[in-house]
């Protein structure tokens, strides 16, 4: 029962952070849902499959689950807010070495994160429970 709560109430603040890093660069969106997918899976299978039903963050689980990929929109507007935070932190921090550190971590991460595959968004289909 208390395993439960937490779990729940985990995958609750999980979800508040995806939903966030839908507005804010940094703060990525699809892991907190991924994580809030875990916990609701074991604590409340009702709320995952709201999760995975969901309109807007369904398709984004179902691809990854699914196929262990992403879709060509969330792919580049990932690139986007990438490039586009780490640019704006390079150019905030005043220490060469804090900008070059910020290069070598961004270049790593859009390489790893351009290598991960691509797949057309396919709407999942809602099962009864």
């Amino acid at each position: 029962m208390i395993k439960r709560f937490i779990l729940i109430a985990f995958g609750w603040v999980c979800v508040v952070l995806g939903v966030l890093g839908v507005f804010l660069p940094l703060l990525p969106t699809t892991p907190f849902l991924l994580l809030a997918s875990a916990c609701f899976m074991r604590g409340s299978p009702r709320l995952n499959l709201w999760l995975t039903t969901h309109p807007t963050f369904g398709p984004i689980l179902h691809n990854w689950h699914q196929y262990g990929a992403i879709s060509r929109k969330v792919k580049r507007r990932a690139n986007i807010m990438i490039v586009a935070s780490f640019a704006f932190s390079i150019a905030v921090v005043p220490l060469v070495w804090h900008k070059m550190m910020l290069i070598v971590i961004g270049v790593t991460l859009l390489v790893w994160f351009n290598r991960l595959p691509v797949v057309e968004s396919v709407a999942p289909r809602r099962e009864n429970y």
